[in-house]
């Protein structure tokens, strides 16, 4: 039977029965490749091998080579370039290479890059564990924290509803509070309204003495009384105020707490 030498799979058997007893993988496929007339450079550059590394390959001088597992991977991606089966390369690179170093085939380095990568990868984890369970502590003081202040700001939003507000006002004396269209109706004395944009609490004496609205209040009041008026505001902030239709700016009246206690006179 004749064989056709120019096949690549009847080169792959003839290179591989080729190997000698005593040949080395490096001298043998340096062999291979100046048979199949190829440079070295070219090689190099298409396995993306540096080309030194490779003619330290064909050399067999695993001293300038890196570790035993990336020898191999040379031998493999050198020898399915030249289409040989690296088998019996990477088997005869077993026997030898303890003789030459005096490590094992498969002897990591301490400092070896694979190495370097799984101690930086667990530490890495280490490290993201580690800042995870901070946040985790973090996220559940901020929860306690805000619940505490929360309770002690409807306690005091409960205390300030329910304490008696100016020691002044006699007791006893009832509260009018017009609704919105009450105010036409009245032709004496002076006219507040209070437009509300959230519930809060007031205090509105006039200065006969009379109490004209106390207490938590939402909905939208027209008071009608004699000025000046003695006016308590918890949150001024929440309320827009007029005297006889005439708006009344209460920031200069509001304290830092966003509280306001003032005297009012058209």
């Amino acid at each position: 039977m004749e064989i056709n030498q120019n096949h690549p799979k009847s080169t792959t058997t003839q290179t591989v029965s080729g190997l000698g007893n005593s040949q080395r993988p490096g001298e043998y496929l340096r062999q291979i490749r100046m048979s199949q007339k190829k440079e070295l450079s070219d090689i190099a550059q298409e396995l993306k091998i540096p080309e030194k590394q490779l003619m330290a390959l064909e050399k067999d001088d695993y001293n300038a080579l890196p570790e035993a597992p990336f020898i191999k991977g040379y031998y493999r991606a050198y020898a399915k370039f030249l289409h040989v089966d690296a088998t019996a390369l990477i088997h005869r690179f077993d026997e030898i290479y303890s003789n030459d170093t005096g490590l094992t085939s498969t002897h990591v380095l301490k400092d070896s890059p694979i190495q370097m990568m799984g101690r930086l990868s667990r530490s890495g984890r280490q490290g993201m564990n580690k800042w995870l369970k901070r946040l985790l502590w973090l996220v559940l003081l901020a929860v306690l924290v805000w619940a505490a202040w929360a309770g002690v700001s409807g306690w005091l939003n409960q205390k300030t509803v329910t304490e008696v507000l100016p020691t002044d006002v006699p007791n006893g004396q009832a509260v009018e509070i017009l609704p919105m269209n009450a105010g036409a109706a009245v032709t004496s004395g002076d006219q507040l309204q209070l437009t509300f944009s959230r519930p809060t609490s007031v205090m509105i004496v006039d200065s006969t003495g009379k109490t004209l609205a106390q207490g938590r209040q939402s909905d939208s009041l027209t008071l009608q009384g004699q000025a000046p008026f003695s006016i308590r505001l918890d949150d001024a902030s929440a309320i827009r105020l007029t005297l006889n239709q005439e708006e009344i700016a209460l920031a200069r009246f509001t304290h830092a707490n966003g509280s306001a206690d003032f005297r009012l006179s058209p």
